[in-house]
């Protein structure tokens, strides 16, 4: 599933061609959608939440999600398309472009004012403008028994963080997954690491959270099963860990560098 920073990228990239623009056609291709017509329409701009897009146009928000197969791609008009036509659930074009949005995960249109029935329950959102790391230390260490790694991926807690960087914060704070959040120590400064990390990648294509950007190296833990540590040379393993055996996510770790 993207993470937060790929969705911010996504969010801008929509609204540098969107923003300010009227719409000439729009197509939902899911039935409970299938008829609303936002053509005449301005948009005033796209937005990310977390893992969140937001499409506030004229009196309503498009809201989409990607979950694991989504992506919003542009194209100039008569453009070909990189995924097939039948993928496509929604299609917002202008005189000057055509975006699409391939197999989202969740897409709705609701009224604007009702944008929080979409996105109120998040967390602090860790790219946006309102980012708040108390909130974020206040959630995290409301349940001092769940496991660090199930609490740094739930949206409620910290809103745009997934799978990669949940691996990696516990890689470099020497913690497992496993270890009750209780138990880790200085919590503010993991969510400040936590904001770096995501931070200097928002702009980069591919993720690097080692400093080093050569192929095998950009990652300490992610990713990287059976794999020699990047800090000490031992086998990199790999677990399941979710709340429930549906919402398990692989889990990486070097057995040795974290207790």
């Amino acid at each position: 599933m993207p993470e937060g920073d790929t969705v911010f990228r996504t969010a801008r990239a929509l609204n540098e061609v969107l923003a300010g623009e009227v719409l000439e056609r729009s197509d939902f291709r899911v039935p409970e959608f299938a008829t609303v017509d936002l053509s005449g329409q301005r948009i005033d701009e796209v937005v990310s939440v977390g893992k969140h897009i937001l499409h506030r146009i004229g009196e309503v928000t498009v809201h989409s999600h990607l979950k694991m197969e989504g992506s919003w791609h542009r194209y100039l008009p008569a453009t070909a398309w990189r995924r097939p036509a039948w993928q496509a659930r929604a299609i917002l074009a202008t005189a000057g472009w055509v975006t699409v949005g391939f197999q989202l995960g969740i897409l709705e249109v609701l009224p604007r004012e009702r944008e929080s029935e979409a996105i109120g329950y998040l967390g602090p959102d860790i790219l946006g403008p309102a980012w708040d790391p108390d909130e974020a230390a206040r959630r995290l260490t409301a349940d001092p028994a769940r496991p660090i790694g199930l609490a740094l991926l739930d949206q409620r807690v910290i809103a745009g963080l997934g799978n990669d960087y949940r691996n990696e914060l516990c890689f470099l704070r020497g913690v497992l997954p496993t270890r009750p959040v209780g138990e880790v120590g200085d919590i503010p400064g993991l969510i400040a690491l936590a904001h770096r990390l995501i931070y200097a990648n928002r702009d980069r294509a591919e993720r690097v959270t080692t400093g080093d950007t050569r192929p095998g190296k950009t990652a300490w833990v992610a990713r990287r099963d059976r794999k020699p540590c990047l800090r000490c040379g031992t086998r990199i393993l790999r677990g399941r860990l979710g709340e429930t055996v549906l919402t398990e996510r692989d889990v990486y770790f070097c057995p040795r560098c974290q207790t």
